[in-house]
């Protein structure tokens, strides 16, 4: 696998919308500097619930943007999704929580999947569009810095899966503010998910 695009927004408004955003994100080229925030130079409008800590990067694999390509009938721009980096031959529906990527010094570890939302279905110009996201079962993936690290695209990338049970990206969304039984509750709590997740579930027991 290797970086494809590396992806930075300005914050800019949704047509008919009152608030700014930071998901049109564009490719660049260069360097780009990746620290515990994320990218840096790239905007986080809505601080409650975009970026931080366990959410500083959003990736997605090329084999799911080229399924989009084919599903939505046209090709898709690089940072379309609001993605940060783009990873090439890499399946989004195969990642699983505390997996992580290693490039140069950057190290990422995986926290939580995507759960589309109001502001993504506007950027895809289609309202039906969060139920046509979830259904497909191929959500984006947010991870934390484990390690800083300068990168830009063409450089290799390095996976290691989690060494404990496994929870999918698609498990994860399909699984999104439902009650979990307490083996499976425990199963996420033993990866090192997003710590809002954490909070929620801890709640439940």
């Amino acid at each position: 696998m290797k970086i494809l695009a590396l992806c930075i927004g300005n914050p800019e408004r949704l047509a008919g919308k009152s608030y700014k955003t930071g998901i049109f994100k564009h490719a660049v080229n260069g360097a780009v500097m990746i620290d515990a925030e994320g990218l840096v130079g790239d905007a986080i409008c809505n601080r409650k619930h975009h970026g931080g800590v366990d959410q500083a990067v959003y990736l997605e694999g090329s084999v799911c943007l080229d399924w989009w390509t084919r599903e939505l009938g046209h090709p898709i721009n690089l940072g379309t999704f609001g993605e940060n980096l783009v990873i090439e031959g890499l399946d989004n529906r195969q990642v699983a929580v505390g997996d992580r990527f290693m490039t140069g010094e950057l190290v990422l570890e995986v926290t939580s999947c995507r759960i589309p939302c109001a502001t993504f279905a506007a950027r895809m110009n289609d309202p039906k569009f969060v139920k046509r996201y979830t259904q497909a079962g191929r959500p984006g993936i947010y991870c934390r810095v484990i390690a800083n690290g300068i990168v830009e695209a063409g450089l290799p990338v390095a996976y290691a899966p989690f060494s404990g049970a496994r929870v999918t990206m698609p498990e994860m969304m399909e699984t999104f503010g439902r009650q979990l039984s307490v083996e499976d509750r425990q199963r996420y709590l033993s990866a090192p998910i997003h710590y809002k997740l954490r909070s929620m579930l801890a709640a439940q027991s």
